[in-house]
């Protein structure tokens, strides 16, 4: 069964930083095109960026500011998030990319002063 646990949100200020994590099981992780998601009230959700074998790609509004990685030993995938904005705010979610059907519940980040 695909699954994708995400952790590591929480409240913090404008300018500020957080680490997400997601563990993923059910899929060949190590084989998998990974990627986190961000859905903001009342918006669809979107792709934030997705790491591959052979490199990175980021939304434009996250390039410079989001950090995506993985650890293929743990089937884990990271997102560090940098110079926070109000406007992050949203529920970040990880999948693969394109997205298994299964979604995680994902983790709430909030910023706000």
């Amino acid at each position: 069964q695909v699954q994708f646990v995400e952790s590591g949100g929480g409240l913090v200020q404008p300018g500020g930083s957080l680490r997400l994590s997601c563990v993923a099981s059910g899929i060949r992780f190590s084989m998998s095109t990974m990627a986190w998601y961000r859905q903001a009230p009342g918006k669809q959700r979107e792709l934030v960026a997705h790491i591959t074998g052979g490199g990175i790609t980021f939304a434009d509004s996250m390039k410079g500011r989001f950090t995506i990685s993985r650890d293929n030993a743990k089937n884990t995938v990271y997102l560090q998030m940098s110079s926070l904005e109000p406007e992050d705010t949203a529920v970040y979610y990880c999948n693969t990319n394109p997205p298994r059907e299964n979604w995680g519940k994902g983790t709430l980040v909030t910023v706000s002063s």
